[in-house]
């Protein structure tokens, strides 16, 4: 009874040294395992794991991706046009013990301080580089940009044992005191453009109604030119027929001429003319008359 009560507590502590030496390595996290600060066990995979009780600490680290904000800081790019900016990072542990030697026992918060000074002044060099202007900025350009700032902030991460997986602008503002001057620097920009376009759409259109009057006074030429031919081809042709008809009948024709005459002259309602009686225009009013003074001039 005595030796039974004298093993409980021996198998008791051996149980408990037992489940104190197993650790559960999660497959979302790493693990190292530290023996007075000296790292003895990298674990990446999960899985069961042991350890010296006591003497052993388990360190775990986030395998997952993992986000930072950075803080509000300004930019000048090429154009001298300052902007208040802040990114968004997606980083990941790379290599633990090297993150562990790095970061040392500072943890996440020392790792996310870290990594925002090398995203601030990697975000300042690209984005303040020449030709590089704040059109670029807001542009979708911009994106080549990002690609450019992960690029270099993954290469001097590195050395924390982290990788930068992606990189985005969150806000890309004008500061409280320049965003005045700045609107009136743009609407300014603007009414020039503005004017530039007025005074060429002038220009063309002052190009289009010249060429055009052209046209109309060459085709108004041309068309006057076509119409004196054919006036003067339907003249010769009215002669034509005139001498035509006064050799074939002569008495005919002077009749025609007459009653041509009486209708331009008698125009109107109120037409007077002031004539002898005995005027010849009157001839053919009176055909007796007109036909004996016809027939005795022909005698």
């Amino acid at each position: 009874m005595r030796k039974a009560g004298f093993l409980i507590p021996i198998v008791v502590i051996a149980l408990v040294a037992v489940l104190s030496s197993i650790f559960v390595v999660d497959e979302r996290e790493k693990v190292l395992v530290l023996r007075f600060g000296q790292i003895k066990q990298v674990r990446v995979d999960p899985g069961i794991g042991f350890k010296v009780p006591l003497l052993d600490e388990i360190v775990r680290f986030e395998d997952r991706i993992l986000t930072l904000q950075t803080p509000v800081f300004e930019v000048t790019p090429a154009d001298d046009r300052r902007l208040e900016i802040d990114a968004f990072v997606m980083y990941r542990i790379n290599d633990i013990v090297q993150y562990r030697q790095a970061i040392g026992a500072g943890g996440e918060r020392q790792a996310e301080s870290d990594l925002s000074g090398i995203m601030e002044s990697q975000l300042r060099a690209v984005l303040g580089s020449q030709g590089v202007t704040s059109n670029t900025i807001l542009s979708p350009e911009r994106s080549a940009l990002m690609d450019q700032i992960r690029e270099r902030a993954d290469a001097r991460a590195s050395v924390l044992g982290l990788r930068v997986v992606d990189v985005r602008l969150r806000q890309t503002n004008l500061p409280e005191q320049n965003f005045d001057a700045t609107l009136k620097r743009m609407i300014a920009e603007r009414d020039r453009e503005a004017t530039d376009e007025r005074a060429r759409g002038q220009e063309a259109a002052q190009r289009v109604i010249a060429l055009a009057d052209r046209t109309y006074e060459e085709i108004l030429s041309e068309a006057r030119r076509d119409a004196r031919i054919i006036e003067g081809e339907a003249d010769a042709e009215r002669n034509k027929i005139f001498a035509q008809a006064y050799g074939k009948d002569q008495e005919f024709f002077e009749f025609y001429r007459s009653l041509t005459a009486y209708e331009q002259s008698l125009k109107g309602s109120n037409s007077t003319m002031v004539l002898s009686p005995d005027s010849e225009f009157f001839n053919y009013l009176r055909s007796d008359q007109g036909s004996r003074s016809i027939e005795g001039e022909r005698n």
